[in-house]
């Protein structure tokens, strides 16, 4: 029996798995294993290259994580690095590997950025954003979204409470700085219209 303190017994020999479980060990001869002619030396591949061709880079700089000697021979190149985002992505991948925490962290942090940026530029767009439809809430009707949430064992209840922060915080948060700053504007503007001498007089009758 696992999990137990006394000594387990001793592992049955091939012979004796093989014959109580069907199929144990069929891979275990290379010459039951299907690929074991491609694991051998001096097998023909078909490949035209003793390394691929290499993609141009044509001038622009690709990221490569510091434990890589090089570029892959393909990357990508639909989605360029730009902006403050695109620096923070930059200097996770020239400062720290892929093994530490900071790579990934700065990332993440790069992501962030990226969509807050792409938040506020939907605000002075045509068509803005709409958070309740993208957050999905509209499809739960009917789907139990409270009592679906609340039901014991449910391991993201802990930040449950966090989740319309996140979410609503930074739209909640863009509306309170465009009111602030349309309010500070008008102030601004509102004497200029209507002269000084005049408003001066108007507040003092």
């Amino acid at each position: 029996m696992p999990y137990t303190a006394e000594k387990p017994g001793l592992a049955p020999d091939f012979e004796a798995l093989r014959s109580r479980i069907p199929g144990w060990g069929a891979d275990s001869d290379p010459a039951d294993r299907p690929s074991f002619p491609r694991e051998q030396p001096g097998i023909e591949t078909g490949a035209h290259w003793d390394f691929p061709e290499e993609q141009p880079l044509n001038g622009s700089y690709r990221e490569r994580s510091v434990e890589h000697q090089r570029l892959t021979p393909v990357f990508g190149t639909a989605q360029p690095l730009h902006g403050v985002s695109g620096a923070i992505r930059r200097y996770a991948y020239d400062k720290y590997s892929e093994g530490q925490a900071a790579h990934w962290l700065l990332l993440v942090a790069g992501d962030r950025v990226e969509a807050t940026g792409a938040h506020l530029r939907s605000l002075v767009s045509l068509r803005p954003d709409n958070p309740i439809t993208e957050t999905g809430i509209l499809g739960e009707r009917g789907r139990r979204p409270v009592s679906s949430r609340t039901r014991p064992g449910r391991v993201d209840q802990k930040h449950t409470w966090m989740d319309p922060i996140i979410v609503a915080g930074p739209w909640v948060l863009g509306g309170v700085l465009a009111f602030a700053a349309g309010g500070a504007i008008l102030r601004a503007v509102k004497p200029r219209e209507s002269g000084g001498t005049d408003a001066r007089a108007l507040r003092e009758a």
